[in-house]
């Protein structure tokens, strides 16, 4: 496979398996999802050996294609050289509180996806942590760190990217009473 039909292929994958997501976890405008990748592992080597900036930017733009349209915000999570990290627009982390740190992605310190979109948002900040909606992981990065309580698995179509493997999660709201509590069921 040539290097542009790999891309091609992992944008496709990266497509359909965050527009899933959305619809499993029915994120809606003003939510939040972070993607943890290893353009390693997606290349098929091991994670933090083989990070390449071309993989990690044809991610970024294929998932930010889906979500800018329907104003669901991405966090893109660092490597553990930053200690996991995220990339997000400014905005989201001023409306969320959340403090601002002083990094720049590189490539062996965050990596190359959070390089990609660090580049790619309009005013990148990194933080050290979130509470989202939803996540994808793509190569096991544990992205699954900065989901809020209560997180709940969610099995994708797409079980791999590349050569990475896929796992992703939802939230759902925490449940409090016992015996006699009743559930909203549209909530689980």
């Amino acid at each position: 496979m040539s290097e542009t039909q790999l891309l091609a292929s992992i944008s496709e994958a990266v497509t359909i398996a965050v527009s899933e997501l959305v619809t499993v976890a029915k994120l809606q405008a003003g939510d939040l999802l972070v993607m943890g990748c290893s353009t390693s592992e997606v290349r098929g080597a091991r994670i933090g050996t083989e990070s390449t900036t071309d993989v990690g930017e044809t991610i970024v733009a294929a998932a930010t294609a889906v979500l800018e349209p329907q104003g669901i915000a991405l966090a893109v999570q660092c490597c553990e050289h930053l200690n996991r990290a995220l990339v997000l627009e400014k905005a989201v982390a001023m409306q969320h509180n959340w403090p601002i740190c002083n990094a720049v992605p590189q490539l062996h310190a965050g990596g190359a996806t959070a390089m990609a979109a660090y580049k790619h948002f309009k005013e990148p900040v990194v933080v050290e942590r979130v509470a989202a909606d939803a996540a994808i992981d793509i190569g096991d990065t544990l992205s699954g760190m900065h989901l809020k309580p209560v997180a709940v698995p969610v099995r994708l179509a797409v079980k791999t990217i590349g050569e990475a493997h896929v796992t992703a999660g939802r939230v759902r709201p925490k449940y409090i009473g016992g015996a006699r509590a009743v559930y909203d069921e549209s909530l689980m």
